[in-house]
């Protein structure tokens, strides 16, 4: 697992570009974190680092933004408001899953029995320090080493 300290926005960005550049097609990116983390923040620099030059915003109405570039797409969940199975088959996640493309989820802990084992985990939580955030890094359920 990958621990990175982030106390700014940009900080936040930072670590979501560099996921980005090493990020291969067909992946799925788990975010997890409470409201105000850090996770828009995050896919921001996701996109940009995966060589998407579009603007990226939060998805909470959409519920998916599709982001693509340069013969490359990201789908940009928000599943705040999904609380059942019907709920995720209206957003057509399980689709999705087979475009090829990258998915970033937000609030993942609402569709975690569903996600793919081998999906990168990432945990954005706050610390004890004003503006610090902790960003954790892994794939699959148990949290398989990513670090360099």
């Amino acid at each position: 697992m990958k621990i990175i300290n982030s106390f700014s926005g940009s900080d936040t960005e930072s670590a979501g570009e560099e996921l980005g550049k090493i990020t291969k097609d067909n992946t799925v990116i788990a975010l997890f974190g409470e409201l105000g983390a850090g996770k828009t923040a995050f896919t921001r620099g996701f996109v940009r680092g995966y060589g998407i030059k579009c603007r990226v915003f939060s998805p909470t109405f959409a519920i998916v933004n599709e982001y693509n570039d340069n013969g490359k797409t990201v789908y940009h969940f928000d599943m705040y408001r999904i609380s059942g199975i019907d709920d995720l088959y209206s957003t057509g996640y399980f689709d999705y899953l087979d475009s090829g493309a990258v998915l970033v989820i937000e609030w993942s802990e609402n569709i975690e029995a569903v996600l793919p084992e081998n999906c990168v985990r990432v945990h954005i939580g706050k610390s004890n320090k004003e503006n610090e955030r902790i960003i954790k890094i892994g794939i699959g359920e148990a949290y398989e080493d990513i670090s360099d």
